[in-house]
């Protein structure tokens, strides 16, 4: 996927649910190659800080990943903050392994990951 499809991706999970601040994608090394904001957001981290938490997203996933084989294969790792809900979700793209998510603190992340995202996820990347 080019970039510009990347970030379309990323806006049309924005526009899934608005409860969704954040949708990012990261490649295999944890660099973000598209990230996307709700219209009017202003975020919690600065650029800096966000592309840090890709690198230890990707880090995190991958040493999950090492469970697999006796656990099942990994769908989301979730993090409850004061301010705010994140999710980083494996998508299994060989190129951009890692899908970084932030909800309101009200949201229903579960059911907006498992009945919006994934299925946004696998249209575009897999084209189901």
């Amino acid at each position: 996927m080019t970039g510009s499809e990347l970030d379309e991706l990323c806006k049309q999970i924005l526009r899934s649910d608005d409860s969704i601040r954040f949708v990012g994608l990261a490649d295999k090394y944890g660099k973000q190659v598209a990230a996307n904001y709700r219209d009017g957001l202003i975020p919690y981290l600065n650029q800096t800080e966000s592309e840090i938490y890709s690198v230890d997203a990707v880090m995190r996933m991958n040493s999950r990943k090492e469970m697999e084989s006796r656990l099942g294969k990994v769908i989301y790792s979730f993090t409850l903050y004061e301010k705010l809900k994140r999710a980083t979700i494996y998508i299994g793209n060989i190129d951009y392994p890692v899908l970084m998510t932030s909800f309101d603190i009200q949201s229903d992340h579960d059911s907006i990951i498992l009945n919006k995202i994934i299925p946004i996820v696998r249209a575009k990347l897999f084209k189901e």
